[in-house]
């Protein structure tokens, strides 16, 4: 396994991030449940009846090498409220992707998903010097569009016509990207919305 499929804990304030187990499922089945995520139509996460088996697809990933999956837990209450991940992952280009996020809905707008994108931007940088971390987001998808942005990503084009959903629409697919140039800007501003400066 490289180091781009493992998933040591990263700990924040907010958020811990641990290795992504079946021990998570009930917290999970939960935190989808509130928000009713599955029913946004231009996104993927599944209904609580589905956690199971996204963890089993997670698990299954990271074991061939193409993943590596977190839960992301809040650290006050010590439960599991999303799931975050490194995909895409292309070591000898020295590039991966960040994507296959969800959190509960009462986590959302909260500083969260900035802490998250925090940890796993500073693994992927500074400690497996990637030159590279894309977001791949829905065209329809503002809210976590605006959320990319906001961490420091530019927009790099979009993909038309890209992919064929579960429930038949096709997704127009914003790539975004963060390079190892961009990062001490983004760290800084990520630092400042963190209240760490």
């Amino acid at each position: 396994m490289s180091a781009y499929s493992q998933a040591p804990s990263l700990t924040g304030e907010h958020v811990r991030l641990e290795q992504l187990t079946p021990a998570h499922e009930e917290d999970l089945r939960a935190a989808c449940a509130d928000g009713e995520l599955w029913k946004l139509w231009y996104t993927s996460v599944p209904e609580p009846s589905g956690i199971a088996a996204q963890i089993s697809g997670h698990l299954a990933a990271q074991a061939a090498g193409e993943r590596a999956p977190w839960a992301v837990v809040d650290t006050r209450s010590g439960r599991a409220i999303g799931v975050t991940t490194y995909l895409g992952l292309a070591p000898e280009h020295k590039r991966l992707e960040i994507g296959h996020t969800w959190y509960a809905g009462s986590a959302q707008g909260t500083l969260v998903n900035a802490e998250a994108k925090y940890l796993l931007l500073t693994r992927a940088i500074e400690e497996l010097q990637v030159h590279r971390v894309e977001w791949r987001v829905h065209w329809f998808n503002n809210r976590s569009r605006a959320a990319v942005e906001k961490l420091g990503a530019k927009l790099d084009g979009v993909l038309r016509k890209h992919t064929i959903l579960a429930n038949g629409t096709v997704r127009d697919t914003c790539v975004y990207s963060l390079i190892d140039d961009d990062w001490p800007t983004a760290r800084f501003a990520l630092e400042h919305r963190l209240g760490l400066l």
